[in-house]
C-alpha cells in the first residue's frame, strides 16, 4: 500500500532561522517517519538552497529492492540521463538496508551532508521494520540536483544467515567441480600429511571424546577432514576463551583471518593448518563460515549484552551454527535422500544454534561472573527480571518461568536438527546424533537442578553418556531415513 506523498516548497528565509541539523534520536532514518520534520531534516542533510523545491515520497520496498523508484527511473530516461554520467554515487550499507544517493553531474559541493546518514550506527537499523524511498528533485537554478534516498527494510538475522546457507548448498555441486581444477597443491604430502591429520585426531580425542568415537565409523577421508575442522574451530574459540584471552585484540583476530585466507590458498602456517588446507582442497568447503566464526570472536570482544533473540541468534550462528555449515560438505548427504540440500544445511545450522543456546543456559552463572549476560534483554524484562537478578543469582518463580521458555526454544532447534541428521550419509550420522542426544540432556539436567544455573553446573554423567551411544548408533544405522524425507 502506497503511503501518502507530501510535496511542499521550503526556504531558509521563510522559516526565519537556519534549519536544525538532522537528528536520529537513536532510530537512524526511522526518525524520518514524522510528517513535517522529515522534510526539513532531509533538506538540511542534502544542503539544498532556499530556492529549491522539496518532494517527499514514502513507499514500502521489497527486501531485495535497492534501486531508484520507477518514477525516478522514468524521469532519468525522459531526460536521457545515463547512470554512467553521474559524478558520484554514495552507498552506505547498514545491516540489510541500503542508502543510495545519486547526484547529477552539476552537483558539486553538497555531497558532504550525506555522511550524516552514512554515519548512523548499524544497530539503529535493526529496530526498523519498514522500507522507505525518499526522493527529491530540485529546480534548475545554476545547480541541478536529483537525489534518491532508498532504504530497504531490515531483515532478521535468520534471513541473513539463510543467505549463507543457500550459498553453501550451491557449493556442493558447483565448488566440487571448480576445486578439481583450481585447488592448490597439497602443502604436505605422504607421511607428513598423515602425521598432521593424526595430530588433529589426538586433539579431538582429548577434548571431544564422544564425538571422536563417533567419527571412527566414517570413512578415513571424512574422518580426518572432520578432525581438521574441529581443531581449527577449537583453536579459534581459544583465542577469546583460552588462557591468553585477556591479551586478545581485534588486530590479532585480523591476523588470524589473514592466516585463514592463506590456508585456503594452500599456504599453511603449521601442521594443523596443513591438515585443514588439504581438507578444503578435497571437499566443497567454503571460507565464509570460517570467517563468520572469527566474526563471532570479534563480537565476544566488544559485546556482552544482546537486546533481543534476533541479535542472539546471529551470535549463535557465528560461534556455533557455522560449524554445521563447515561439516556438511565433509559428512555428505545420503544418496537416497529426498530432502533438498538447503534443508539439510538448515538442519545443520539448527543443531549449532541449539548447542550454543544450551551452552548459554548451562553457563549463566559462569558468564555472569565475567560480566556477561547472553540472555535476550527484552525477554528478561518481559519476565520481570533484569541483569541484577542474574548477577545476584536469585532463583525465583519468575526465573523458573523464564528458563522454561528458553529451554523450550532450545529443544525446538534440537528437534529441527534431528530431522536433518537422517539425511546425512549413513556413516556420518552417529557422531552427530550422539552429540545431539548428549547436549539435549544438559537441558534435562538444568531442570533437574530446579533451574539453578547460577551455582549448579548442569552436566551429563558418564553412565548417561555411555547409555546414549548405543541409542545414537541404533538411530543412525537402523532407522529408515525415508520416514523423515520431505519433512524438512
Amino acid at each position: 500500500m502506497w503511503l501518502k506523498a507530501a510535496s511542499s516548497a521550503r526556504s531558509l528565509a521563510a522559516s526565519g532561522s537556519p534549519r536544525p541539523p538532522p537528528t536520529t534520536n537513536g532510530y537512524g532514518l526511522q526518525h524520518l517517519r514524522r510528517t513535517a520534520a522529515p522534510i526539513n531534516q532531509v533538506d538540511a542533510c542534502l544542503g539544498l538552497s532556499e530556492n529549491q523545491s522539496t518532494t517527499l515520497v514514502l513507499l514500502p520496498l521489497p527486501h531485495t529492492h535497492c534501486s531508484a523508484p520507477r518514477h525516478l527511473q522514468k524521469e532519468k530516461r525522459d531526460r536521457k540521463t545515463k547512470l554512467s554520467s553521474v559524478r558520484s554515487v554514495h552507498v552506505a550499507r547498514l545491516m540489510s538496508g541500503s542508502v543510495v544517493w545519486v547526484v547529477s553531474p552539476k552537483e558539486t559541493s553538497r555531497s558532504s551532508g550525506f555522511s550524516q546518514f552514512a554515519g548512523v550506527k548499524r544497530r539503529w537499523w535493526r529496530s526498523s521494520s519498514a522500507g522507505w524511498s525518499c526522493a527529491r528533485s530540485a529546480s534548475t537554478v545554476r545547480r541541478s540536483v536529483s537525489a534518491s534516498l532508498v532504504v530497504t527494510p531490515p531483515r532478521s538475522s535468520e534471513a541473513l544467515v539463510y543467505d549463507v546457507v543457500l550459498r553453501q548448498a550451491a557449493l556442493v555441486g558447483e565448488a566440487r567441480r571448480k576445486r578439481a581444477v583450481e585447488a592448490p597443491p597439497a602443502p604436505l604430502r605422504g607421511d607428513l600429511l598423515d602425521a598432521a591429520y593424526e595430530r588433529c585426531g589426538e586433539v579431538c580425542a582429548e577434548y571431544a571424546k564422544t564425538f571422536y568415537l563417533g567419527t571412527m565409523l566414517m570413512t578415513p577421508e571424512r574422518r580426518r577432514a572432520i578432525w581438521a575442522i574441529y581443531v581449527w574451530c577449537r583453536r579459534t574459540d581459544e583465542l577469546v576463551d583460552g588462557p591468553n584471552a585477556s591479551h586478545m585484540t581485534p588486530t590479532a583476530l585480523d591476523r588470524w583471518s589473514n592466516r585463514l585466507e592463506d590456508l585456503f590458498a594452500g599456504r599453511p602456517y603449521d601442521m594443523y593448518d596443513a591438515a585443514l588446507s588439504d581438507t578444503v582442497s578435497n571437499f566443497p568447503v567454503d571460507m565464509q563460515p570460517f570467517k563468520d566464526m572469527i566474526e563471532g570472536m570479534r563480537m565476544d570482544l566488544r559485546k556482552s549484552r544482546y537486546n533481543n533473540f534476533d541479535e542472539l541468534y546471529l551470535y549463535c550462528y557465528y560461534v556455533a551454527g557455522t560449524v554445521g555449515l563447515m561439516s556438511v560438505p565433509v559428512m555428505g548427504i545420503a544418496p537416497d535422500s529426498k530432502a533438498s540440500t538447503e534443508s539439510v544445511y538448515s538442519a545443520a545450522l539448527a543443531l549449532g544454534i541449539a548447542n550454543q543456546l544450551t551452552n548459554i543456559l548451562r553457563d549463566v552463572g559462569e558468564d555472569s561472573r565475567r560480566g556477561r549476560v547472553y540472555l535476550p534483554q527484552d525477554e528478561l524484562a518481559h519476565a520481570g527480571l533484569s541483569d541484577d537478578d542474574v548477577f545476584e543469582g536469585r532463583v525465583t518463580d519468575k526465573w523458573r518461568t523464564f528458563m522454561k521458555g528458553q529451554i523450550t526454544r532450545a529443544r525446538m532447534f534440537f528437534d529441527e536438527a534431528e530431522k536433518g541428521i537422517y539425511e546425512l550419509n549413513s556413516a556420518s550420522r552417529w557422531p552427530v546424533l550422539a552429540s545431539l542426544l548428549l547436549y539435549r540432556q544438559i537441558l534435562d539436567a538444568i531442570e533437574a537442578n530446579d533451574y539453578n544455573n547460577f551455582t549448579k553446573r548442569a552436566y551429563v554423567g558418564k553412565a548417561k553418556k555411555l547409555a546414549s551411544l548405543p541409542i545414537a548408533y541404533a538411530k543412525a544405522v537402523i532407522v529408515d531415513p525415508s520416514r523423515f524425507a520431505g519433512t524438512l
